[in-house]
């Protein structure tokens, strides 16, 4: 493997189609697509400020790394990224990728990441600013998580996170087989039009929670004081720890509530077949 260390370049293209390469303590200064169509390189203690740096790299390692604000769209098109102990502060990081590992990292701007990508594994990752994260992505694995940004992981499929914490108005939207384990969810419309969503030991938050899912499932899940009008058109099985603000026409299933209900709504816009039962165990 050939190695570049402490060295720094500037302009369009200056490490283009390079192979087999280990990147120790280089600097990327502004310009564009510095590591353009590249395939088994390893970045070790870099600084990227350039736009567009690892498009069409396929098989890369990135430790230690700072992506400066200026350093946008820096991870597209590309495939087995290996990324640790990074700081990124640049929006629109990952898209269109396939085989994405994550873990210790920070990142101050996630706005529209990781959109169209398969195949993503993070742990003990922080992103801020992130609105519409995670859109159109499967295959996901994510554990000891924090996010703060909006719309996030809509459409997507086959999620699993555990031990997070996600602040997200409109989370989960039309998303396909979605676990969340031992998180805290907060935000208003969380679910909405979803397919085979599992809740286990979750506290939610926010107003109008889990609506129009087909395929809901509550294992001792908690509700905030805030969470009314619930489960509307949805078909909902599971129980419930607590008090719960209110509860609005599910579809059908059986819904335990170990606690008291505030109010519970079956009015004339029921959709059918109506049949749910909902149990107050208080």
């Amino acid at each position: 493997m050939t190695i570049i260390s402490n060295k720094e370049y500037e302009g369009e293209r200056p490490l283009y189609a390079i192979h087999d390469t280990r990147l120790e303590n280089v600097t990327i200064h502004l310009g564009e697509s510095s590591i353009k169509e590249t395939s088994n390189i390893e970045a070790q203690n870099c600084r990227f400020e350039g736009k567009y740096v690892f498009w069409e790299t396929y098989g890369f390692k990135v430790d230690n790394c700072y992506f400066a604000d200026s350093a946008r769209s820096s991870l597209w098109y590309s495939a087995d990224c290996h990324m640790t102990n990074c700081k990124v502060d640049a929006p629109k990081m990952f898209r269109r990728m396939k085989g994405i590992y994550i873990a210790d990292t920070d990142f101050s701007d996630g706005q529209e990441m990781l959109w169209d990508c398969s195949d993503v594994e993070m742990n003990n990752v922080n992103i801020k600013n992130c609105d519409y994260l995670f859109m159109h992505t499967s295959n996901i694995k994510i554990d000891n998580y924090h996010q703060d940004g909006n719309y996030s992981f809509q459409y997507s499929k086959n999620v699993e996170i555990h031990n997070a914490v996600i602040n997200s108005k409109d989370a989960f939207w039309e998303t396909e087989n979605v676990t969340l384990v031992d998180c805290e969810v907060n935000g208003e419309y969380l679910g909405w039009y979803a397919k085979n969503m599992r809740l286990v030991r979750c506290h939610l938050t926010g107003e109008q929670l889990l609506c129009y899912v087909d395929g809901l499932t509550l294992e001792d899940c908690t509700f905030g004081s805030d969470a009314n009008l619930m489960f509307e058109y949805s078909t909902v099985n599971g129980n419930i720890i607590g008090d719960v603000h209110s509860i609005k026409n599910p579809t059908s299933g059986e819904i335990n509530v170990e606690g008291k209900i505030g109010e519970l709504i079956w009015d004339e816009n029921q959709k059918q077949p109506a049949n749910a039962r909902v149990r107050q165990n208080s």
